[in-house]
């Protein structure tokens, strides 16, 4: 009897997608997150009577066939890249982007990581970076005593010096993917390139399909509270359903071995 071994599979497959749903809840306020979705297929299958073979000496052709099936696995946790909301805070170097693309990182091995989260701040230079320090690419260098700073949609960063004059420092770029799930999340809001992916296409923000840029916002993560309770609670009775087909074929186990 394998309802054993094909339950536990069933369970294995649903503690994940719990993990799953419970790395969403975890992240829901935090910005630029975005969702994962398990993906499941079925195992291999045992043909006890092939489809299509012949059960007979005249060529007759079996209709159906029988086929057991011996459970299931994980395939993917895919990411959904889906429009987070956008919140205001009223923070000058807080940028959403609202469409397509990444904003550019320069990290500390020389690689360039991607991602949304675009709660910027400046360093000891002046140099707009992340929250963990790590300046954008093309660098943003902001002077001392200026006044006000604006960002436009189109991502061009202009400031008003001490002179009231207006000076343009030069202008944020984004980047895209043609696979943007097949990125591959390294933590703090970040992403790398993979072969899945493809290589970056880099342009202004509005321009040929990337979206634009909006100041004094951050996009939140795109995962919604109500969507993922169901899901958990989907998730937590298939799991349930799994554990009582293990708990009938130790039954059906007792009963054959109590025989006499």
């Amino acid at each position: 009897m394998k309802a054993l071994h094909i339950a536990a599979t069933g369970m294995k497959a649903q503690e994940l997608n719990v993990e799953v749903i419970s790395n969403n809840v975890a992240n829901m306020r935090t910005t630029g997150f975005k969702k994962q979705r398990a993906d499941f297929q079925d195992l291999l299958y045992q043909n006890l009577r092939r489809t299509g073979s012949q059960s007979s000496s005249t060529g007759t052709i079996v209709p159906t066939g029988v086929q057991v099936g011996s459970g299931v696995k994980t395939s993917a946790t895919a990411r959904i890249m889906s429009q987070g909301s956008l919140e205001q805070t009223n923070k000058d170097l807080d940028i959403a982007i609202r469409g397509e693309g990444f904003f550019q990182i320069d990290l500390p091995d020389g690689t360039t990581g991607y991602s949304r989260d675009g709660s910027f701040e400046r360093d000891a230079t002046g140099t707009m970076v992340t929250v963990d320090g790590y300046a954008i690419t093309p660098a943003i260098v902001i002077p001392e005593n200026y006044r006000d700073i604006s960002i436009s949609a189109d991502g061009t960063v202009e400031i008003t010096n001490e002179d009231s004059e207006q000076v343009n420092l030069g202008q944020i770029q984004l980047a895209r993917f043609v696979n943007k799930s097949g990125l591959v999340a390294i933590g703090d809001n970040t992403y790398l390139e993979t072969d899945a992916s493809g290589a970056p296409q880099i342009d202004l923000p509005g321009s040929n399909g990337f979206g634009s840029l909006q100041q004094n916002y951050l996009e939140m993560a795109n995962v919604d509270a109500v969507t993922e309770i169901a899901d958990l609670i989907s998730a937590q009775r298939a799991y349930e359903m799994n554990s009582r087909v293990i708990q009938a074929a130790d039954e059906m186990y007792s009963t054959t071995t109590n025989i006499r």
